[in-house]
């Protein structure tokens, strides 16, 4: 048997386990044991597993799992990772790494606040109905008038499996009074609805933009577990390019839960 050291982090009630793997001791195929550490009744339960390792060009490599193993980006997730990576001394208050969907930028401020740089937005695809669009995952962002009515786990997963074989996140969203949104998500590799995404929320960000229901490139999000905050540019049109998006900014806070040791038989 062999413990494993591990830490908790929450991003407005999206929560991680992550794990300092620099040594490359953990198994990263073993789908059953990533899956059983994120199961909250038999493990410890996440919304997601984080690998923090060596990069030869970056400060370190963010490896993220969902609760069901499968690897994607998580903006949430690059935010603990970012906290983690400060609390093993890895880096100061700025720092650049490595994730599944290329280099990621990020800095801390003194209040806790963590602003993250995602990538580039090249292509929103835009329907009466929703808006759909990669921000380093997948997403569907589709209106409602009372989000809080929604059964986000059942529409959610109805869009989620319909969409295609790899499926989509889905965000369902009302604009409030005071001019920010609120925001209900599924996640898909959580299959279930999640207290917050930053992807998502990104996501939810720019699609508002583009469909004229804001004229901001700062939108608050009001989401299950807290606030986030998106910021953007509008990229400028080349060669008759359509009006896409950069120097995207995700920022929120970052709180440490708890930490401990799970043992394991590998």
């Amino acid at each position: 048997m062999k413990d494993i050291h591990f830490c908790k982090y929450q991003a407005t009630g999206n929560d991680f386990i992550l794990i300092d793997n620099r040594s490359d001791f953990f198994p990263k195929q073993d789908n059953k044991f990533i899956s059983h550490l994120c199961n909250r009744h038999f493990g410890i339960g996440s919304d997601g597993l984080i690998l923090i390792e060596n990069d030869p060009e970056n400060d370190f490599r963010m490896v993220f799992f969902n609760p069901d193993a499968s690897q994607s980006m998580c903006g949430n997730g690059g935010r603990c990772a970012v906290a983690f990576a400060h609390k093993l001394g890895i880096v100061d208050v700025s720092t650049q790494f490595v994730a599944i969907d290329g280099l990621h930028q990020a800095n801390i401020s003194d209040n806790g606040i963590i602003r993250l740089k995602m990538n580039d937005v090249e292509k929103v695809e835009k329907t009466r109905k929703y808006v759909r669009l990669n921000t380093g995952s997948p997403h569907h962002v589709e209106i409602r008038k009372d989000v809080e009515a929604i059964d986000v786990k059942k529409e959610g997963a109805k869009i989620r499996y319909g969409h295609s074989i790899e499926g989509i996140n889905v965000n369902f969203v009302e604009q409030m009074d005071n001019g920010q949104f609120k925001v209900r998500t599924y996640e898909r590799g959580v299959e279930d609805e999640t207290y917050s995404c930053g992807t998502g929320a990104v996501a939810v960000a720019i699609a508002m933009h583009k469909i004229g229901k804001n004229t901001a490139e700062n939108v608050v999000l009001q989401t299950r577990g807290g606030v986030l905050e998106v910021s953007f540019e509008i990229k400028k049109k080349l060669l008759g390019l359509k009006k896409e998006y950069e120097n995207i900014w995700l920022s929120g806070g970052v709180q440490f839960v708890f930490q401990g040791n799970i043992q394991c038989d590998f």
